[in-house]
């Protein structure tokens, strides 16, 4: 594995043999920091909304589950 830093971005560079599965977690995990690090969301702010979500896809989806 190599890791190169140039001006505009960070190269990593694995061989082929790496197990993609993991890399892919790796990879969404990368996304994920990527996506929020230059956010000032408190975590009980997101916290907050990730409930109103929950709340929202159960009212909606209940009968799927519970008959």
């Amino acid at each position: 594995m190599t890791i190169e830093r140039t001006a505009e971005e960070i190269i990593i560079r694995l061989p082929n043999y790496v197990d993609t599965e993991g890399l892919q977690k790796l990879v969404d995990y990368l996304t994920y920091k990527e996506s929020t690090a230059k956010s000032k969301a408190k975590q009980s702010d997101v916290d907050k909304l990730s409930r109103e979500v929950k709340a929202g896809w159960w009212a909606e989806n209940r009968s799927r589950f519970i008959k």
